[in-house]
């Protein structure tokens, strides 16, 4: 029983930072100003792109045998993120 409400937990985690996320980027402003959720959904993208990369970062400092794997994998997909911002703005 216990395993079946850890993993409720963990799952748990991950949605309700999406929902922030989600309400971080801005869901409100394009249903009040009429614009398009092109820019909204780019922003979750991002967003949700970095959380992945911070949650390998954090793997690689509790994990012993695939420390090196996380921590590139981490700051690989952050600077995919950060890519992903400059793309947006344009300056790529």
């Amino acid at each position: 029983m216990s395993n079946i409400s850890s993993q409720f937990t963990e799952g748990f985690k991950y949605v309700y930072l999406a929902a922030f996320f989600t309400l971080l980027a801005g869901f409100f402003h394009p249903m009040i100003s009429g614009d398009l959720y092109n820019e909204f959904l780019w922003g979750v993208i991002v967003l949700i792109v970095g959380l992945a990369g911070g949650v390998l970062l954090y793997n690689s400092l509790t994990s012993e045998k695939r420390q090196i794997i996380y921590f590139a994998g981490g700051f690989g997909i952050i600077f995919l993120a950060l890519v992903l911002i400059f793309q947006i703005t344009g300056r790529i």
